[in-house]
């Protein structure tokens, strides 16, 4: 996992599962600490996309959810049928996992970015969707996690790569054979979406 705690003071509200196997039931976030959770309502707008209707649409999708602080976006996918989303940084996301009684189709991995790409191509894994949301300070991390991604093999032709950011900041439009088509923003938040080579355009 590409983790990372730091100090801070910033409180959040409950978070819950919003659809799926697990819908309605209550995830755990941190107080005192530099993780931000993506809000319930920036989590259905991202599934929305994703499923453009069909509530089947992520089943057995596997997804890779870095800079996963709560483990809520990993969750929610897997709570809609995917496998193997959460990418951990802590305590909370096992927690969350077992309060939810979820005890497989899913990895945790504690290790830097390159350690977890290293990792996975040996595994031969290859992700449908990659979410990446780190602390917003680290701007820096947004240009070198999407160019690794783009030169590593977790990523392939019809993968999707979503990156949840600031409205003030903008990570770019390309990063190797990774090209932005989409941008949804939503109050100061924006969701960038990147393919390779910007095919497929995602539902508008």
């Amino acid at each position: 996992m590409v983790g990372y705690i730091g100090s801070g003071t910033r409180k959040y509200r409950a978070m819950r599962v919003i659809a799926g196997k697990y819908r309605g039931h209550p995830l755990r976030s941190l107080r005192g600490m530099d993780i931000r959770p993506t809000s319930d309502r920036l989590r259905e707008t991202l599934f929305n996309v994703l499923t453009a209707g069909n509530p089947e649409a992520l089943a057995g999708t596997v997804w890779l959810d870095l800079f996963a602080g709560t483990g809520a976006v990993g969750i929610e996918a897997l709570s809609r049928g995917a496998k193997q989303p959460p990418d951990d940084s802590g305590k909370i996301i096992p927690q969350n996992l077992q309060s939810l009684g979820i005890v497989e189709g899913y990895k945790i991995l504690r290790d830097d970015l390159a350690g977890v790409i290293w990792r996975l191509q040996r595994e031969h894994f290859a992700a449908d969707v990659v979410f990446l949301d780190p602390p917003y300070r680290m701007q820096q991390a947004y240009e070198v996690t999407l160019t690794a991604l783009a030169e590593s093999s977790l990523v392939w032709a019809m993968s999707v790569v979503i990156a949840e950011h600031e409205k003030k900041f903008d990570p770019g439009d390309e990063f190797g054979s990774l090209r932005r088509i989409r941008k949804l923003s939503q109050g100061n938040t924006v969701l960038s979406f990147y393919r390779i080579g910007g095919l497929a355009d995602l539902n508008r």
